[in-house]
């Protein structure tokens, strides 16, 4: 597989997002099993998860809990494994805690579930109005200087954001990780900038979101037309088009089932041509 940089690291050009074998009302643990054996296998060196990712607060860390245990039965320690604080759950509700404590906490009861003494990637998962940015930012930089973590990451962030967190992390700071796809493509400055300061763009929801991947064809004819071309998915030929448009982005698709995470993996082996690069982009 093709690979892209983060921070020091070489990962896979296209990464797992966890989260849909977490969320749902029903979860397949033996599935979720294979959907990310079928990653590996397919050459995946980046999964992306976080504490938030479970069905409720009851089961608060259930995504990092699933996530450890099958690398740690697959005897997988090569994959860099990204997750994030600063989403808590009250009930179903998704809420806020950016505070310079409450990311402390969440670190340390992730590196708990993860099984590890150093997160690879540890992500602020959304900026909290009620605190202000330095002080979340400033956690991050506490904790990777404390060792905690090996680096630092955004998610859901501006590009005033991203630079005033550059600012305080420097090189701490590898990767960005916000919404992309061809129904939301206001990202592109976060990709621009993301690309001049080196660091790593994570395209979350790629393909649209858990409820609108496997229509992607339907809604956007360019990419159907494209992939009858060439005999693939809509959703390889996104993949590939997101690929091109800077060396920074790598999609992270969310994935639960084996079957659409081998379809997500092959789309770094698609060349699309400078007509069909044109043809998506407008």
């Amino acid at each position: 597989m093709q690979t892209r940089r983060i921070g020091t690291r070489q990962v896979s050009a296209i990464g797992l997002g966890a989260m849909p074998m977490s969320v749902r009302e029903e979860n397949d643990a033996e599935q979720a099993r294979a959907t990310i054996a079928e990653a590996l296998e397919r050459g995946v060196t980046l999964v992306d998860t976080a504490d938030a990712y479970s069905r409720d607060e009851a089961e608060f860390g259930h995504n990092e809990d699933l996530v450890a245990r099958v690398l740690r039965d697959l005897g997988r320690d090569d994959v860099l494994v990204a997750t994030k604080g600063g989403h808590t759950r009250s009930g179903t509700d998704w809420e806020l805690d950016g505070s310079r404590d409450h990311l402390h906490r969440a670190c340390r009861a992730s590196l708990q579930r993860l099984g590890v003494e150093q997160i690879d990637l540890y992500q602020h998962h959304r900026p909290d109005p009620a605190v202000p940015y330095a002080e979340s930012i400033g956690a991050l930089k506490e904790l990777h200087d404390e060792g905690l973590i090996a680096a630092a990451g955004l998610s859901n962030a501006d590009p005033d954001q991203i630079r005033e967190a550059h600012g305080i992390l420097g090189d701490a700071l590898v990767a960005v990780q916000n919404q992309f796809s061809p129904a939301f493509r206001s990202s592109q400055p976060e990709i621009d900038l993301c690309e001049e300061l080196g660091l790593a763009f994570l395209a979350w929801s790629p393909l649209g979101g858990m409820s609108d991947a496997s229509s992607l064809g339907t809604t956007w004819s360019a990419f159907a037309e494209v992939a009858d071309k060439h005999r693939v998915s809509p959703q390889q030929v996104c993949l590939a088009w997101e690929l091109s448009l800077s060396p920074a982005v790598i999609p992270i698709p969310g994935a639960s089932r084996p079957a659409s995470v081998a379809d997500s993996a092959d789309a770094v082996h698609l060349v699309l041509d400078d007509e069909d690069l044109a043809r998506l982009s407008a």
